[in-house]
C-alpha cells in the first residue's frame, strides 16, 4: 500500500481524493497492484460526514512524522504556509505535487533544489493549466528542442468573460457577474481580471522553457479591466479577437521577452478561437516549430487529474528532474524596447490622429475613434499618445 497525505480540502484536495476513490481499479494496474491510500488530510476544518472523516489531521507534525507517507499533494493556495509546509515535507525525505501557482511561481527554484538535496520529487503539473498537460510535454516531448517561444491563454475566467462580451453584447462587469454566478470567477475578482493569475502561469512556463528562475515581479502585467465591447466589436471588424495572453520569447541575447497583457490576435490564429472557459497555449519549439495544447484549464477533476499524474509519476519514479536553476538577476528585457502594434481607442478628433499617426486607418466607435499603429517601441508609442485625448492601448499579437 501507497501512502499519501493531502494538504488542503478544498476544491483541488477533495477532487484528488475523489479520483482515488473512483477510478481506485486502473490506478492500482498502473501501479502493478499497489493500492494508493489516503492516510491523512491536513486542514484547519474538520468535515463530519466525510467517508475520510477519520483522516483528518490539525498538525503538520503527525504526517512530517510518519515515515509511511511518501508522497504529500498540497492544495492549500496562498504562498503561506504552503511553501512553509512544503520545504518541511521535502526536508523530511517525502515527495511534494502541488497546483499552487503562487508558490511555484515565487520559490519553485528553492524548492526544487531542496527536492534534489534530499532525492525526492517536487512536481507541478496542475500549477499552470489545471487538466491541460503542459509542464511534462513541455519538459519530456520536447526535451530536444530549444523553447523559442510561448504564447498561452491562461485564464479560464478572464476567456470566459471576453467571450461573453463578444457573444452576449455585454460590459465586462455584466459578464463578470455571470462568471462569478456560474463559479467561475471569484467573489474578489481580482487576481483574474487584473492578470496576476496568468502572470504567475507565464513565469512558470517562463522559467521552464528558458532554464532559470524567470521571476513574476519582473514582467509586466495588466489584465482586462478597461476593455469595453465596443473595443470587442471594433476589433472584430477589423479582423481579430481580444485575448488575454502570456507571453515568452527567447531573445537569443541572453534576455527574454515575457509580458501578461491583453492582445489583439487575428483570426488567422488558432489562439483567437479558444473560447468560453478553456485556455490555449502554443508552444515553438526550434525544431518542432507550433505545438497546441487547449482544454479546460480549470475546475476541481480536471486539476485533480494533473495532480494524480504526478503523484502516479512519482511512485513509477519519472521525470524527478523537472524544473530551473535559481536566479536572482533580472533577464526580463526593456518592455518598452520591444516593436510591436498597438490598437489604439481615443476621443481625439480624426485630424488630431491623423497628424501624429498619418498612416492609421480611423474607426468610429461611438464617440470616440480606433485604429492599429504600424509596429513601433512603446516608448515611441507613449510619447505619441500624450498628445492624443483619453487614449486606451492593448497590443497586437504579431
Amino acid at each position: 500500500m501507497i501512502n499519501i497525505a493531502i494538504v488542503g480540502f478544498g476544491t483541488v484536495g477533495s477532487g484528488v481524493a475523489e479520483i482515488i476513490k473512483e477510478n481506485s481499479a486502473a490506478i492500482a494496474q498502473r501501479l502493478d497492484n499497489e493500492k494508493l491510500n489516503v492516510k491523512y488530510i491536513l486542514d484547519l476544518r474538520d468535515f463530519p460526514g466525510h467517508e475520510l472523516a477519520d483522516r483528518v489531521v490539525h498538525d503538520i507534525n503527525v504526517i512530517l512524522n510518519d515515515k509511511d507517507v511518501t508522497i504529500v499533494v498540497e492544495t492549500m493556495g496562498g504562498s503561506h504556509p504552503a511553501y512553509e509546509f512544503s520545504k518541511s515535507f521535502l526536508e523530511s525525505g517525502k515527495s511534494v505535487v502541488t497546483s499552487n501557482k503562487e508558490v511555484v511561481a515565487t520559490f519553485g527554484a528553492d524548492l526544487m533544489r531542496i527536492a534534489r538535496e534530499n532525492e525526492v520529487s517536487y512536481l507541478f503539473e496542475a500549477s499552470v493549466g489545471g487538466g491541460i498537460p503542459i509542464i511534462r510535454p513541455m519538459w519530456q516531448c520536447l526535451a530536444a528542442n530549444k523553447i523559442v517561444s510561448v504564447t498561452g491563454i491562461l485564464n479560464g475566467t478572464c476567456n470566459y468573460i471576453l467571450t461573453k462580451m463578444e457573444t452576449q453584447k455585454q460590459s465586462l462587469e455584466q459578464a463578470l457577474s455571470v462568471a462569478q454566478s456560474l463559479g467561475y470567477a471569484e467573489a474578489n475578482p481580482a487576481a483574474d481580471i487584473e492578470g496576476t493569475d496568468t502572470l504567475r502561469k507565464i513565469s512558470i512556463l517562463s522559467s521552464l522553457a528558458y532554464g532559470k528562475h524567470i521571476q513574476a515581479q519582473n514582467i509586466e502585467c495588466s489584465g482586462i479591466v478597461g476593455i469595453t465591447y465596443e473595443d470587442i466589436q471594433a476589433a472584430k471588424s477589423m479582423g481579430y479577437r481580444i485575448k488575454l495572453l502570456g507571453r515568452y520569447e527567447d531573445k537569443g541575447d541572453g534576455t527574454v521577452y515575457a509580458i501578461t497583457a491583453p492582445h489583439l490576435v487575428s483570426y488567422d490564429n488558432p489562439l483567437s478561437s479558444i473560447n468560453d472557459v478553456y485556455n490555449g497555449i502554443c508552444v515553438k519549439g526550434n525544431m518542432v516549430e507550433d505545438v497546441m495544447f487547449c482544454g479546460r484549464g480549470a475546475g476541481k477533476l480536471p486539476t485533480a487529474s494533473a495532480v494524480m499524474a504526478d503523484v502516479l509519476d512519482i511512485i513509477r519514479d519519472c521525470k524527478k528532474t523537472i524544473g530551473w536553476q535559481e536566479c536572482n538577476q533580472n533577464l526580463v528585457c526593456d518592455i518598452k524596447t520591444h516593436l510591436t502594434s498597438y490598437y489604439v481607442r481615443t476621443v481625439a478628433c480624426e485630424n488630431d490622429i491623423a497628424q501624429i499617426f498619418p498612416e492609421a486607418q480611423i474607426n468610429n466607435i461611438g464617440n470616440e475613434n480606433v485604429f492599429i499603429t504600424p509596429l513601433m517601441k512603446q516608448s515611441e508609442l507613449d510619447e505619441k499618445i500624450k498628445k492624443l485625448d483619453k487614449a486606451f492601448t492593448i497590443r497586437v499579437l504579431q
